[in-house]
């Protein structure tokens, strides 16, 4: 497995949380792949072979060729069906809503072809163009430009919701909406309104989902804590609900996701 990443051009630095590449020879038996959510967005081009996308335990869809992967809230699926060759651009939580006017909550939880979001023409361009570019120095460089250009075209994230956003990234996920909004609580119901159209989920999902970011480096990084420290050192209440919150996400249990083969690969997207 090749994974690498790549940083953004300083004027999307802080919308765009990395560009990254990955690539897995065609092996002889394949392992589905558990992915586990991360409170990113995911704009995906699939330029090998394609990537099936499990929907029960049985049934499965292709991935598109080019796609946004939302916010997810539970763990899903993958399995490659030969070579696997990608390049995505990985938005921060508040990121991708400064270059789309579509509300965010409907791409939650699913993969929808840029086609749908940008449009027929613009989409098929843009698909066209990184499938044939020459390596990911030039992806990288179509990318921007393309993002760049829309960059003037759509309104921003409200502050409110991106200082939310930093306040959660700041602290691991370990500071309450409560405390966000203590100089004025009437802002609560907006604040969900406002997530809902430019994150996908509600402030306290996508809070849980960082704390367990946190708590998921922390394992896998193998810094020599056990599961109780790592409980408490990631702000949670004890053991007991960090398993629970651990299997919301990632549909095992903390001592099960460590050395399991199909976490390898979210397991390198943590490191």
């Amino acid at each position: 497995m090749n994974y690498q990443t790549f940083q953004p051009h300083p004027d999307l630095a802080a919308l765009i949380s990395c560009y990254w590449t990955l690539e897995v020879p065609k092996t002889d038996k394949t392992e589905r792949q558990r992915i586990v959510p991360d409170g990113k967005i995911e704009m995906a081009f699939v330029l090998g072979d394609d990537i099936k996308r499990y929907t029960s335990e049985q049934d499965f869809i292709l991935q598109p060729r080019a796609f946004v992967l939302g916010q997810t809230l539970e763990p899903f699926y993958v399995e490659p069906t030969g070579t696997v060759n990608s390049f995505s651009v990985s938005f921060y939580p508040y990121g991708f809503a400064n270059f789309v006017d579509v509300p965010l909550k409907n791409l939650a939880n699913t993969e929808t072809p840029i086609s749908d979001i940008f449009g027929e023409e613009i989409g098929k361009n843009l698909e066209q163009q990184i499938i044939g570019a020459a390596d990911t120095q030039e992806r990288i460089a179509i990318v921007e430009k393309f993002l760049l250009e829309r960059l003037g075209e759509t309104s921003t994230v409200d502050t409110i919701v991106e200082s939310t956003v930093s306040a959660f990234l700041a602290t691991d996920g370990n500071t309450s909406i409560s405390n966000i909004l203590k100089n004025d609580p009437s802002k609560r119901r907006q604040l969900e309104r406002k997530f809902a159209k430019q994150i996908g989920i509600s402030p306290k999902q996508l809070g849980k989902v960082i704390r367990l970011q946190s708590a998921l480096k922390m394992m896998l990084n193998n810094e020599g804590r056990n599961l109780t420290n790592i409980a408490y050192e990631s702000h949670y209440y004890d053991q007991a609900h960090f398993i629970k919150d651990f299997k919301e996400f990632t549909g095992i249990s903390p001592k099960e996701f460590l050395g399991h083969k199909n976490m390898e690969l979210s397991s390198a997207f943590y490191k």
